[in-house]
């Protein structure tokens, strides 16, 4: 069992800088600070890191600022999941916004050993569990899987990686229970503490799980997330827009508006 005091065996890191031999530079850099650190990828301008950073889902993301495409701070706007991002760029006017988008960390060009020492530090101890399962979640985690992987309403540890698509959603109304096919939502939205199931028949449901949690838990085939409140299924997909700023959105079969699509995600409409 894991303890308090440890952080993952095997932690992984994305770094993004369009400036090969600087990405080289902090690669070797990293390698001699956290020799247990693995560089997953290595990309060359902000679509790539976007692109990767949704499929591989680092622990790390080492994030130049000044990237084509997209900057490394759109990248992080658009982030979701547990990733931590640290941005490393030559110009230190970019601070605030970096911090804005709750980086961990922010380090200056050329990177230099003594200062990254610390941001690895800072690092090791944002990725140590917050807590060791407790049996009752282990108990819980059980009776899930066996149900066939039920996303209910406020579970705790639903869904592990290794488990089957989430087929079923639960949400209650009052006194009902509702069992929702996956294949009938059209999308999630984050709504405050909860999540809004939008089904096909127009109705809504709330459910505690968050966006980050169902997009771990669905097939990723199916459904896909495209901003970090929204969580839509691709067969539900009618087109897309672009407005007079080049700002994509994406409609969907039998909903009645359009939802943005974060830069970070953009990517994923190339074809359409």
């Amino acid at each position: 069992m894991t303890t308090r005091d440890e952080f993952p065996v095997m932690p992984t890191a994305l770094i993004a800088d369009d400036e090969p031999h600087l990405a080289r530079a902090l690669q070797t850099a990293l390698q001699a600070a956290w020799p247990e650190l693995q560089i997953v990828h290595m990309a060359r301008n902000g679509l790539e890191a976007a692109e990767r950073l949704t499929a591989l889902r680092p622990d790390v993301a080492f994030l130049d600022i000044q990237m084509p495409g997209l900057t490394g701070l759109e990248v992080a706007e658009g982030l979701e999941g547990p990733t931590r991002v640290v941005f490393v760029t030559a110009f230190d006017e970019y601070a605030v916004q970096a911090f804005e988008q709750q980086a961990l960390d922010y380090v200056l060009k050329p990177v230099k050993a003594d200062r990254l020492a610390r941001t690895v530090q800072r690092l090791k101890e944002a990725l140590k569990p917050a807590a060791a399962p407790t049996v009752e979640d282990d108990r819980l985690l059980q009776v899930l899987r066996q149900l066939g992987g039920v996303a209910a309403a406020g579970a705790v540890g639903a869904g592990a990686t290794g488990q089957e698509p989430l087929r079923w959603i639960r949400a209650s109304a009052g006194d009902l229970m509702h069992q929702i096919d996956v294949q009938d939502v059209r999308f999630f939205e984050a709504d405050d503490k909860y999540t809004v199931v939008h089904t096909a028949e127009g109705a809504e449901h709330l459910i505690r799980t968050s966006i980050t949690e169902l997009a771990q838990q669905l097939d990723a085939r199916q459904f896909q997330q495209i901003h970090r409140s929204t969580l839509i299924n691709l067969n539900s997909v009618a087109g897309t827009r672009r407005d007079e700023a080049s700002r994509l959105f994406v409609r969907l079969k039998g909903v009645g508006r359009e939802l943005p699509v974060s830069r970070a995600y953009v990517h994923l409409f190339k074809a359409m």
